[in-house]
């Protein structure tokens, strides 16, 4: 989860997050690498006292600073394109949750059993026992088993809301009246926190996400205590 002191992203819990990281990071390096040779070049201007009055037109140079720069697009374009198209592809889930944004908290449904529904309220600080987090805690943990496949499907009852987590490099929009959906898969067990990303209202910071990532085994006993 994120700290007051973090300046980064949020470790990664999922392949998409991974991705995103490496294309982040394949970006920033092309960014630095112009921006010291913009820096150079400027350096060099102010400090040099040589001048060409007869310079009339450049075709080299013209034709340099023109297809450079789209080459250096396409090195950003074409992973871009592929992270892309692998963030809505979604195969063979094995799980499907519908969530649903309300003011101000979030409702989960898992649709391949009838009974499992429930509300996510966040806890206040003054229930909150030691070691828990502010503004972060709910009443009731989306549960999900890691290394599965699973499908999120989101939408809101009132006005616009946003689910996001960013340890698994997921936000999307919860809009009344229409269905986006997600892809989910967490790589490891544990906790993992999000809120809401859309201003949706007086309390949009107090409708937080905790995603509880177990085993198998595990969240088949939670299933069938729940049914």
């Amino acid at each position: 989860m994120n700290t007051w002191s973090q300046l980064f992203f949020q470790d990664s819990s999922s392949p998409l997050m991974e991705q995103l990281l490496f294309f982040h990071d394949h970006t920033m390096l092309i960014i630095m690498v112009i921006t010291m040779l913009i820096s150079y070049m400027l350096t060099s201007v102010l400090f040099n006292s040589f001048s060409f009055r007869f310079l009339l037109e450049g075709q080299s140079i013209e034709i340099i600073w023109t297809i450079m720069p789209a080459i250096i697009l396409i090195f950003i374009a074409l992973p871009s394109l592929h992270l892309l198209y692998l963030l809505d592809e979604i195969y063979s889930p094995s799980l499907t949750i519908k969530t649903i944004g309300h003011q101000w908290y979030w409702s989960y449904e898992y649709s391949d059993f009838n009974k499992i529904e429930f509300d996510s309220y966040m806890i206040p600080s003054n229930e909150m026992a030691n070691q828990m987090f502010r503004l972060l805690e709910v009443d009731n943990n989306t549960v999900i088993p890691f290394n599965t496949q699973i499908r999120i499907l989101i939408t809101a009852a009132d006005v616009l809301h946003s689910w996001a987590m960013p340890s698994m490099g997921i936000k999307a929009d919860a809009t009344p009246g229409r269905l986006n959906q997600s892809n989910l898969f967490s790589t490891r067990p544990g906790l993992f926190y999000g809120q809401c990303s859309e201003i949706c209202g007086a309390n949009h910071s107090f409708m937080p996400i905790t995603l509880e990532s177990i085993s198998s085994l595990f969240f088949s006993k939670w299933i069938m205590k729940n049914l």
